[in-house]
């Protein structure tokens, strides 16, 4: 069953999911912005509102039969499940390794100076605690942080869940029509336009204007191809949504690595020396043909010229 969306429906999702983020927000602008002490809460709550703008668009406009709904987001079910279980590998261990390679490229560039003393990192933890505290050698610290990446991943995943189910959820199947690289650009561009309410603060690049959105947009069209790709190759939301807890996870190893802060806007995983590390990998997928690989979305209508069958 072939369901294709209704332009009202997603634009509805996209002005709820973009206006319910500056809803959660929004006490942050009204008082201290990221030092609000609720600001802990409220960003892991902001990750939930593109999951509610799902609920909310599916509950008033009805664009997906109820007995179609698990199936049309990727939920369930899982199969072929040996494709959905490379899927799920590909997306835990693999955005480690570009991040990890995005920031030997920035230093490369002259992007970044790193340290493999931490001793940027030691001043930076010692700021962070009060004065006296004991703390072990600063390289266990560091060997412990990246370490437990993997298991942090799996954590970040159950935020990184809240904004999986609306981007590459019930965004890339409802644009997927349009075919496959404008639906991969154009969910990327929105996913970086929805971060404004605390990019606009502060976050990830420390830039308080329209520069810091524009670099989270294209690190978000950047990563979301990534993304993407896994939710169209192998049907499923969970191997995005596990490589989206992994980026995260691993989104502070060059803070650990780094002689001095760095403009994360530039040697970033989210920014140039991470797009540059992404682009690779995509024009790997595009020779390979892996683009092109997709199998049917359980219930996305998709032009002809941009289906494929689906491996085993």
């Amino acid at each position: 069953m072939n369901i294709r969306i209704r332009p009202i429906a997603t634009i509805s999702f996209v002005i709820l999911a973009l206006g319910l983020a500056w809803l959660v927000a929004l006490p942050l602008w009204l008082d201290g912005g990221l030092g609000n002490p609720l600001a802990g809460v409220l960003l892991p709550a902001m990750m939930f509102t593109p999951a509610v703008a799902v609920v909310l668009v599916m509950a008033m406009l009805r664009p997906v039969p109820r007995g179609e709904r698990l199936r049309f987001l990727g939920i369930w079910p899982l199969r072929p499940a040996k494709r959905v279980i490379w899927m799920l590998v590909i997306g835990w261990l693999v955005p480690p390794l570009l991040v990890a390679l995005s920031i030997l490229l920035a230093a490369a560039l002259g992007f970044v100076q790193l340290d493999f003393a931490f001793s940027g990192f030691a001043r930076e933890l010692e700021k962070a605690l009060p004065p006296g505290t004991p703390l072990p050698p600063v390289g266990i610290v560091v060997a412990a942080q990246v370490a437990t990446i993997p298991l942090a991943a799996l954590f970040n995943g159950i935020l990184a869940f809240g904004e999986e189910l609306g981007w590459r959820g019930w965004l890339v199947p409802a644009l997927r029509p349009m075919g496959t690289w404008p639906t991969l650009v154009l969910s990327g561009a929105i996913w970086g336009v929805w971060h404004s309410p605390v990019i606009l603060l502060g976050y990830n690049f420390g830039r308080t204007d329209v520069t810091g959105v524009l670099f989270m947009i294209g690190g978000c069209v950047a990563w979301g191809i990534l993304l993407g790709w896994l939710r169209l190759r192998s049907a499923s939301i969970w191997p995005a949504v596990l490589a989206h807890g992994a980026l995260n996870a691993a989104g502070g190893l060059i803070v650990l690595f780094a002689a001095a802060q760095p403009d994360l806007a530039l040697a970033g995983p989210l920014g140039v020396a991470g797009w540059i590390v992404v682009a690779v990998v995509v024009v790997v997928l595009v020779l390979t043909g892996q683009l092109r690989r997709q199998p049917d979305l359980a219930g996305s209508a998709v032009p002809p010229t941009h289906s494929a069958p689906a491996a085993p």
